[in-house]
């Protein structure tokens, strides 16, 4: 691994750490049974602020061929919620752009086809891109032809000379993954038609510290973007931001669409407005992340303390990366939790990095009751609250982490807090 001196982004030097998640193990890196006991490489996982273009950025990288590799185990069809979400994105984009048979539709990190198969669905012309050998694969099962590469400049413009152009070209959860980003970014322009629009989803960096929820830090997540520090970025390959969308998922995204042509909405330019006067381009403004952090950590670690106190069983919900940084974070292991469920098969029967926690199925919770499940993928609470009603009804409770831990039955508010529990 390398460590960062200056912005991956922009070049200047001029980069100041605001948080620091200790020695991390890396977050998908599921332990197979015969390994447990043996030594696990960790990391150090800490995030910088770039003074000259505000990017915050991971300050150690590791190569991606280790992260995603051939046992890369996230597959996003698991989940109905994004099934739901990446149908209805389609569907608007069919109609909005006018999609037919002559168009093309590109997707980066395509994963296993669960976006783009709902164009193939339409009879509009797919090109998935992933390097993940599994997902990769199973998207070509379902017929989403998938080129199994990492993207960036050079295959662009190799896929360009065989003829392929995209009238559309879309990047869920990825524009954080990359560290060469400006050969990334320089891909889309190399890619995309005149008249195309390249359309990304990503984590809010404003979300993200306004709810505390570092969880969504990993080494994985190499970038945690705001507007103002995507502009500089973009434009340096000839690309405008033109609209912008807020979603709920994953804790807090922006929805956001670039083109070879300028054009920025309304909308747009008040969130940037908004940006500049929260002072998202500062760096006091994150003067007290850090502080946040550690009390959620403590909080969190005296919740579950009171609770084993009283007797409880905890098991947790959600095999994800995000549950892999707050448990190794806040030191919470085999002895805290009984196991972790997860819907992904490919997750079942491994461990979680650095912790020593089986994955079980999510149906060993219809035999082997726990009094608490802690929610790690929180971002997926309420889907994850709704399917697991029958646990509530016998009366088992819910734990949701940040941006304070809190205990609820799904129904109500969650704010039942440290302290506040029946002996």
């Amino acid at each position: 691994m390398s460590q960062l001196h200056q912005c991956r982004s922009c070049g200047s030097t001029d980069l100041t750490p605001i948080l620091d998640l200790g020695m991390q193990p890396i977050a998908n890196a599921l332990v197979e049974p015969e390994r447990i006991g043996g030594p696990e490489p960790r990391f150090p996982l800490e995030v910088a602020f770039c003074g000259a273009c505000a990017l915050v950025q991971v300050t150690e990288t590791i190569p991606p061929a280790e992260l995603f590799g051939r046992d890369y185990p996230y597959y996003s069809s698991v989940s109905p919620f994004l099934l739901a979400h990446s149908r209805d994105h389609a569907l608007r984009l069919i109609g909005d752009r006018r999609l037919g048979p002559d168009s093309l539709v590109v997707e980066v990190a395509s994963n296993d086809g669960y976006l783009l198969r709902n164009f193939v669905a339409a009879g509009i012309p797919v090109l998935g891109i992933d390097p993940a050998a599994g997902p990769a694969a199973a998207a070509r099962e379902i017929g989403v032809p998938t080129v199994g590469d990492f993207f960036g400049a050079d295959l662009a413009r190799r896929l360009a000379a065989e003829g392929k152009q995209a009238d559309v070209i879309l990047a869920n959860n990825v524009l954080a993954h990359v560290e060469g980003i400006n050969g990334f970014v320089e891909g889309f322009a190399v890619l995309l038609k005149d008249d195309g629009i390249a359309e990304f989803e990503f984590p809010y960096l404003l979300d993200l510290v306004e709810s505390c929820a570092f969880d969504t830090i990993y080494h994985e997540h190499v970038f945690y973007y705001s507007l103002t520090a995507l502009e500089p970025l973009f434009g340096r390959h000839g690309l405008y931001l033109n609209e912008v969308e807020r979603l709920d998922i994953h804790g807090g995204s922006l929805r956001l669409t670039v083109s070879r042509r300028p054009g920025a909405s309304p909308r747009l330019a008040a969130l940037m407005a908004e940006e500049r006067r929260l002072g998202m381009d500062r760096l006091p403004f994150y003067a007290d992340f850090a502080g946040r952090v550690a009390r959620v950590r403590e909080d969190l670690r005296a919740l579950v303390g009171e609770l084993r106190s009283q007797g409880a069983r905890i098991a947790a919900y959600g095999a994800a990366a995000k549950g892999a940084t707050l448990l190794n974070y806040a030191g919470l292991d085999h002895t805290a939790l009984a196991y972790v469920v997860d819907r992904n098969p490919h997750k079942v029967g491994r461990h979680m990095p650095g912790l020593g926690l089986p994955i079980r199925p999510v149906e060993a919770l219809e035999n082997d009751r726990p009094d608490y499940l802690l929610i790690l993928a929180w971002n997926f609470g309420r889907e994850i609250m709704a399917q697991q009603r029958a646990f509530a009804e016998a009366g088992g409770r819910f734990i949701l982490p940040v941006p304070t831990p809190t205990v609820t039955d799904g129904t109500a508010p969650a704010a039942v807090k440290i302290g506040a529990l029946a002996g």
